[in-house]
């Protein structure tokens, strides 16, 4: 079922006052010279990683659990970097909504564009398969610079005015956002000739989901991308967004996925999640690991999620 969309200007009450001070500080911060913003977000992120107590735990066992050759300490410094790109991430929040065309693309570097350019121009229809990147706000931004019409799959928030304020800077790129479950809009997408964006990474319970090893370890995994290829008669295009160490970013648009959609739903969607572990290596702080991506798994596998406390 579709949420009723309501204005920005609906959330002007008292309990949301402080959101408004953090998006009123968040546009300010925009005047900032780009490389000053992103030293002081990440500033801001090392002070989360202080007391974000409970998820740095959850961040801390999942890292555990898919990079189990690293020392302890080097769990702990790929955490700390992680939430530093938490931080850079909340400062691109404010470039996605606020900043111009051409500051955006000044800052950015495509590759593969022809990958993506290519299919559209022969009337394909594309679904943009990527994953959940603390970059994930910017990159509609960026995929605007080559894919001017795209719409885009969201899943919406349990706080209202933040799913408002999500969505709304997603369609500063996009020309529609698609609720998770509203399958018939995407497939309507899809067949209108629009490319549709999807990060189908984050676990979901439906019929839709089954166990697929992620770095190793049973994880619920959502097929769904498959069987909307398949009904749609559509291609399958990896992309994937990448903040450099000195500033910038690099979209990397990788060629279509072969024998994608097959007749395997699972074969299918275990090809893109070796994709998504391939980008995550070259990157991992900048995965969202703070995600319970282990979670939901039958009772015949252990909780991942167990014993936190000792990871505080």
């Amino acid at each position: 079922m579709t949420h009723k969309r309501k204005p920005l200007y609906h959330f002007w009450t008292p309990n949301h006052w402080y959101l408004w001070l953090f998006l009123g500080l968040l546009r300010l911060s925009t005047l900032l010279p780009y490389r000053v913003q992103l030293r002081f977000f990440k500033s801001v992120g090392r002070l989360l990683h202080h007391f974000d107590i409970q998820r740095r735990a959850t961040a801390r066992r999942n890292i555990e659990l898919c990079f189990p050759s690293l020392s302890p300490h080097e769990r702990d410094a790929l955490v700390l970097a992680h939430y530093e790109a938490i931080g850079a991430a909340i400062m691109e929040l404010g470039l996605a909504r606020w900043a111009s065309d051409t500051k955006i693309a000044a800052m950015s570097r495509i590759e593969g564009a022809n990958n993506l350019t290519e299919a559209l121009q022969q009337g394909e229809s594309v679904i943009l398969l990527t994953g959940h990147f603390t970059s994930l706000e910017l990159s509609g931004r960026i995929m605007q610079i080559i894919c001017p019409q795209f719409d885009a799959v969201f899943k919406q928030h349990t706080n209202e005015f933040l799913s408002e304020i999500f969505r709304t800077n997603r369609e500063r790129a996009v020309e529609n956002t698609i609720e998770s479950k509203d399958v018939r809009g995407m497939v309507r997408s899809l067949l209108s000739g629009s490319a549709l964006w999807f990060a189908p990474d984050q676990t979901v319970r439906s019929k839709q989901s089954v166990m697929i090893s992620f770095f190793g370890e049973p994880a619920l995994t959502n097929t769904a991308s498959s069987k909307l290829a398949k009904l749609c008669k559509a291609i399958a295009i990896p992309w994937f967004l990448r903040r450099l160490p000195e500033g910038g970013y690099v979209m990397t648009i990788l060629p279509r996925m072969e024998n994608f959609p097959s007749d395997d739903p699972v074969e299918d969607t275990k090809h893109y999640v070796a994709i998504l572990e391939e980008q995550i290596r070259r990157s991992p702080e900048q995965y969202i690991w703070t995600y319970r991506k282990f979670k939901g798994r039958p009772e015949s596998l252990p909780d991942a999620y167990t014993n936190l406390d000792a990871l505080k």
